[in-house]
């Protein structure tokens, strides 16, 4: 069954269309990444599916049911704009909100101790909001979106001011979320966090879809032939190589595309009879960072 089928949704301001004749389905228990640069209309996107904006045109089905209220209670939703009340406790706010999904108060209090504890903030659950660093409230939020047990979450840049100790935490809860039976839609303009994440994609820019489908049978298609050299020494020689298409030069990194009917062993060999050091030398797929810019960049695939 598909957790999620849109079909054909469409969404103007004025004159101005945020969203244009979008469609994409999701599978139950998939890792789905709404990807786009900013102001794609991803968000918009998923205001839609959440029914908090009505598309003008096209449907959307749960689970194949179109949206009713009793969907509510079986979403999960991060917002990209966070909104929590800062005069409530920490405590009280979540119990608050657990009710609000159809918890008991009870089960909402018992629950919420529960994910404090995993995530290290049990000793604030008496403390305001206010009183919480924006991490913390980031993680409260988080905490809020997935203790009522979501069939569907939906999360908007869930990433976005996290440490990296941090971001690998919420990384692994929605690893284990996954293996529990959710889908998961994650709406994102960080393509290294989507391709270590995600199982299908759906690319949108300027509210269109200019890609979509399985991550890894895209990156197949989109890919290039590129190599990863690491090394040291003077390098600046091989952007001027004929078989080089293009190059990201880091300073002792570099990531190298050539161009078609050359190859990674026609560029080694060049490299060994050069007085530099190899230190790394890599065939490596395409990213889907570089695929991204590719595609949203304005270079048409072929």
């Amino acid at each position: 069954m598909n957790a999620l089928r849109v079909e054909n949704i469409t969404k103007t301001y004025d004159s101005f269309k945020a969203v244009d004749n979008i469609s994409f389905s999701i599978q139950e228990g998939r890792l789905f990444g709404l990807l786009g640069p900013n102001g794609a209309g991803k968000t918009t996107t998923m205001r839609m599916i959440m029914n908090i904006i009505i598309p003008d045109s096209g449907k959307i089905f749960l689970f194949d049911e179109t949206f009713t209220e009793k969907h509510k209670d079986i979403i999960g939703y991060l917002p990209e704009e966070r909104g929590l009340y800062p005069k409530m406790t920490l405590i009280d706010h979540l119990q608050f909100l657990g009710e609000m999904k159809g918890m008991s108060s009870t089960e909402a209090k018992k629950i919420s101790l529960q994910w404090l504890g995993r995530f290290n903030l049990l000793e604030w659950e008496g403390k305001k909001i206010q009183e919480l660093s924006k991490g913390m409230q980031q993680k409260v939020q988080f905490i809020a979106t997935i203790m009522h047990s979501p069939k569907l979450l939906i999360l908007d840049e869930p990433f976005s001011g996290l440490d990296p100790v941090n971001t690998k935490f919420l990384k692994d809860i929605l690893m284990q979320l996954k293996q529990e039976g959710a889908t998961i839609i994650l709406s994102t303009h960080l393509m290294d966090q989507a391709e270590k994440l995600c199982d299908d994609i759906c690319l949108i820019n300027k509210g269109r879809v200019v890609i979509q489908g399985n991550l890894r049978e895209k990156k197949e298609e989109y890919g290039h032939n590129s190599v990863i050299l690491e090394y040291s020494g003077d390098a600046s020689f091989v952007r001027n190589l004929s078989m080089v298409e293009k190059l990201n030069d880091y300073g002792n990194y570099m990531a190298i595309q050539l161009k078609d009917g050359s190859t990674p062993h026609q560029l080694f060999q060049i490299l060994a009879g050069k007085k530099f050091e190899v230190k790394k030398f890599e065939a490596a797929e395409t990213s889907l960072n570089e695929i991204f810019i590719d595609i949203v960049g304005g270079k048409s695939h072929g």
